[in-house]
């Protein structure tokens, strides 16, 4: 990877980060779920396709493990504007932490903004990273997409019903997530220490450091695959968007 060129007077620039170092055990998957294949491709590949067809993204970095023995798809199928990067940590934090670190010494500023997306979301468009981007361009703190919860929560003890949750004011947390560098990279050194205790995802690390991140309304099809029944229904959606 080259250093970026860049001047003080530049404008702000975007760039993604997607972590793609984990597991994915839940998936029940014989290798690592982001690679397992999905519609022709492996599924992070409809991942990075989708930022890549989003403009304002100016590179991207994939973070993979260090020991990880993939075998990538050559050719076209890559977006050219993506690089990978094998500074994969402990936890989906630890190399987000890498990632952000990585990013600062190829030339990309504080107060640039950088969207942490999932590798296992393929359903996301670009247009719902436009709409992220549109919305959080100005805003002091940055945002995330996201979902209210439509339906019943329920609180459990033994696997039985202990209580009804109230669900208004409840969302859930989607991804990209979109901050400025210097500002996630300053929310997220303290818990270093601690293996990055307390923080699930980037809006968690700005609320522990004091900031209210904007919630943007998201898509119920760009959820996360998790389980075994996951994957069919990936497939289902992303064939259809070609039909």
């Amino acid at each position: 990877m080259t250093q970026l060129e860049r001047h003080d007077a530049a404008p702000l620039f975007c760039y993604a980060l997607v972590p793609c170092a984990g597991v994915g055990s839940r998936a029940g998957t014989p290798q690592a779920k982001q690679f397992q294949e999905i519609a022709g491709q492996p599924m992070v590949m409809h991942t990075l396709q989708a930022l890549a067809g989003v403009a304002r993204i100016r590179q991207g970095w994939v973070v993979e493990s260090p020991d990880n023995h993939f075998a990538w798809p050559e050719g076209a199928s890559w977006p050219a504007r993506f690089t990978r990067m094998a500074c994969g940590g402990d936890s989906r934090a630890h190399s987000v932490f890498n990632g952000l670190k990585v990013l600062r010494t190829q030339g990309v500023q504080d107060r640039d903004w950088v969207l942490v997306h999932d590798a296992a979301r393929c359903l996301v468009t670009s247009a719902m990273v436009d709409t992220l981007i549109d919305q959080c361009w100005d805003d002091p703190v940055g945002g995330l997409l996201a979902l209210p919860v439509p339906d019943t929560l329920k609180a459990a003890a033994e696997g039985r019903v202990s209580a009804t949750v109230d669900r208004a004011g409840k969302w859930l947390a989607q991804t990209p997530q979109m901050f400025r560098l210097g500002d996630l990279l300053a929310a997220m050194a303290p818990s270093e220490a601690s293996g990055f205790a307390g923080i699930t995802d980037e809006a968690s690390a700005m609320e522990m450091a004091g900031h209210a991140p904007l919630l943007v309304p998201g898509s119920a099809h760009n959820f996360k695959v998790t389980y075994p029944p996951d994957f069919a229904l990936a497939a289902a959606l992303l064939q259809s968007r070609s039909v």
